[in-house]
């Protein structure tokens, strides 16, 4: 078992990196072992443990939570969520962020070395679920010395995982904050994800998933992080952002180069994508995703998944969301309703869609700090 430091954050925040022996038995029925995770603590851990906050991160996220990122130099996903004061109160909880298992940001995933060939994974990686990624942050936790949460928090996939916790480890979490998320995907979302799946098996660089020695699929990853975009936002929000407008005459060329801003902006953000994300871990990550089906996982009845459950919930959706309406979040609700779990809900109003969850939104603050009762 390895413990080791990369990265002190000035302020608040340490990373590290961990190699915990396993093995970890996944849902497909292979063994993982070792299990790597690289994850971020911030705040201190009370002498009764009863204080820490896991943080679950979306798919394109990471374990940088608030603290730059390594490689990019930005400011940590949720900074303005996470510190001092602030709705999750660093000088109140210890905070704990893992990147999921299957990424690429250090936890074990199609890039990590397989022990047996001495090259990494590629496609021999094990298939992975949701439950899969809980399963090894618990496994974490549990090297932590925290054998129960305060609560678990995400938005979007990690709101996934936030209900896998609650459905898998009931008697671990005493709440647990779900936003902008669904208890399964629809054949939109999947139809989706193929797409970018598809667009990157289609890259002739991507041979197979075998590319690490030589040049990745940056193309065909690039197009499935702008298709994937797109369902982030909302029309309201890229028609006030771009609408129809050309770009400027000297940086403009009809035909395919990008002729309108809208072009330019989803060409950068694919871009900007291939330089800190892995092909491979994006066609696991997201093939997890369309596997979640938390009511399939108890018999077909969404509320058996929280019969045993002790915490107490909190579901938020977004009105202008279309990958996650506010209708998945209500079906949640009524299935807490129906296994008699406490359960709020609020819907809140946004013009940023899907993403309106990593945006500045005063609104969501109070709800998490009135949650978590930070009053922040």
């Amino acid at each position: 078992m390895l413990t080791t430091p990369s990265s002190l954050d000035q302020r608040f925040g340490l990373s590290r990196h961990v190699v915990l022996p396993g093995p970890l038995r996944l849902d497909g029925g292979a063994l993982l072992a070792p299990v790597e995770i690289a994850y971020e603590t911030y705040g201190t851990l009370a002498p009764d443990g009863g204080n820490a906050l896991l943080i679950c991160h979306a798919l394109t996220g990471d374990h940088h939570v608030a603290s730059a990122h390594p490689r990019t130099g930005k400011p940590g996903w949720w900074q303005r969520m996470v510190g001092p004061g602030r709705p999750i109160d660093t000088d109140r909880f210890f905070v704990v962020c893992a990147n999921v298992l299957g990424s690429c940001m250090g936890s074990s995933g199609p890039a990590s070395g397989d022990a047996a060939t001495g090259r990494p994974y590629a496609m021999a990686f094990p298939v992975i679920t949701i439950r899969d990624m809980v399963r090894a942050q618990a496994l974490l936790l549990d090297h932590l010395g925290v054998a129960r949460l305060a609560a678990v928090v995400g938005g979007s996939m990690g709101g996934m995982q936030a209900l896998s916790w609650a459905a898998t480890f009931p008697d671990r979490l005493d709440a647990c904050l779900v936003i902008a998320s669904t208890a399964r995907h629809t054949a939109q979302n999947i139809a989706f994800h193929e797409v970018g799946r598809q667009a990157i098996m289609a890259d002739p660089n991507w041979s197979g998933g075998d590319y690490y020695d030589g040049a990745p699929p940056a193309a065909g990853l690039a197009v499935a992080r702008m298709a994937a975009h797109i369902t982030y936002l909302s029309e309201a929000g890229l028609t006030e952002k771009f609408g129809r407008r050309l770009q400027a005459r000297e940086q403009k060329s009809f035909g395919f180069d990008a002729d309108f801003q809208v072009e330019s902006y989803l060409r950068h953000q694919g871009l900007a994508f291939t330089d800190r994300f892995d092909a491979n871990s994006y066609l696991y990550i997201t093939r997890a995703m369309d596997y979640f089906d938390l009511a399939e996982e108890h018999g077909g009845l969404l509320a058996h998944a929280f019969r045993a459950a002790r915490a107490r919930f909190c579901l938020v959706s977004f009105d202008t969301d279309w990958l996650y309406p506010t209708a998945e979040s209500r079906s949640i609700v009524q299935a807490l309703v129906a296994a008699r779990a406490p359960a709020s809900f609020v819907e809140l109003s946004s013009p940023y869609g899907h993403d309106a969850f990593l945006l500045d939104s005063p609104e969501l603050d109070r709800v998490i700090g009135g949650f978590l009762g930070t009053g922040a």
